[in-house]
């Protein structure tokens, strides 16, 4: 029985690498310099960065003023941008802690929501910058592009809270919290996409790893790329999303459908949604994968390739305007 068990668990991970096969196009590509628009993106990004991981540092329950400071620090940029920001809040540990959102109000398919997340704490004992200033860093550049458009389906950005253990995967988690709400408000949304830790790339030859080796035979073995990340009941939102930023970019970009007890798959704010019945997706530079400083005092902004966060941040920017059906 376990040797059958094995072989099982084997047969769906090849399965699953072979269906997701379709999504993966690892061709190299080699870009033209970066224009002046992407530069001052780049260094717009590092600036949120540094702010969230140097100036601000260590944000989570057991630095909770910081955690406070990073919150503010969002709704203030928000702000600068013309949004009015909404607070989800709830009670932890006897603090009010929230989830930060904006919406654009869609046209005729307005009862369909398209929700871009990414979560603002940082783990206990490190600056975060990567994780998940990146993430936060791409969204806030995200909302100053789109904030005068008019899109079809109604638009959210959302900066979830407590993403990071010990609230992971509990009721406590904020995207858990918000996505639980939504449900039982009956809000139809049909697309979730979560950045996570996007920020680092590398050239170098077996800089990138794999949670089942035999992916090496699908996917590059440099970590220069950034992945989408779906289970089977959200593949076709993967495929769309996917198809939307190669459309707005050249920069590489893979794809995954697998289930979700597969190391990684399941390791953000995505997940929250899954558990609540929504289709959603993770869009990540792979993390531990990849990262050596993944959860660590070292996660710092020096670590990061600004430039290529840019060229991400632009390839996102027309997969949400897709989504959402913004022209």
């Amino acid at each position: 029985m376990i040797l059958v068990c094995l072989l099982l668990i084997v047969a769906v991970l090849f399965g699953s690498a072979w269906y997701s096969k379709r999504f993966v196009r690892s061709a190299a590509v080699s870009f033209p310099p970066a224009d002046a628009a992407t530069l001052q993106l780049a260094e717009r990004l590092k600036g949120h960065v540094r702010v969230l991981a140097l100036k601000i540092g260590e944000r989570n329950m057991w630095h909770f003023e910081r955690l406070e400071q990073a919150a503010y620090y969002l709704e203030e940029q928000l702000r600068e941008e013309g949004w009015e920001v909404a607070a989800d809040s709830y009670t932890l540990q006897g603090r009010t802690v929230s989830n930060l959102q904006v919406q654009l109000n869609g046209g005729e398919r307005a009862d369909e929501i398209v929700l871009i997340g990414a979560h603002y704490d940082s783990v206990f004992g490190s600056p975060g910058a990567n994780d998940n200033g990146s993430g936060v860093a791409a969204l806030l550049e995200l909302a100053r592009v789109l904030r005068d458009g008019k899109p079809q389906r109604t638009l959210r950005l959302v900066f979830f809270v407590n993403e990071e253990p010990p609230f992971f995967k509990t009721k406590e988690m904020g995207s858990r919290v918000y996505a639980r709400a939504a449900r039982k408000r009956g809000e139809r949304i049909v697309t979730m996409v979560s950045l996570e830790t996007i920020g680092y790339f590398s050239v170098r030859e077996n800089s990138q790893q794999f949670p089942f080796p035999p992916m090496r035979l699908f996917y590059p073995s440099h970590g220069d790329f950034v992945a989408f990340v779906a289970n089977f009941r959200s593949r076709s939102v993967l495929q769309r999303a996917l198809g939307a930023f190669r459309a707005a970019s050249s920069f590489p970009a893979e794809g995954l459908v697998a289930p979700i007890w597969l190391t990684g798959v399941d390791w953000s704010d995505q997940w929250s949604f899954w558990q609540s019945g929504y289709p959603a997706l993770m869009i990540t530079d792979t993390a531990p994968y990849r990262y050596p400083h993944y959860h660590s005092v070292h996660d710092t902004p020096d670590k990061l390739d600004y430039l290529a966060l840019a060229r991400v941040t632009k390839g996102l920017e027309g997969m949400v305007k897709k989504l959402c059906g913004m022209k």
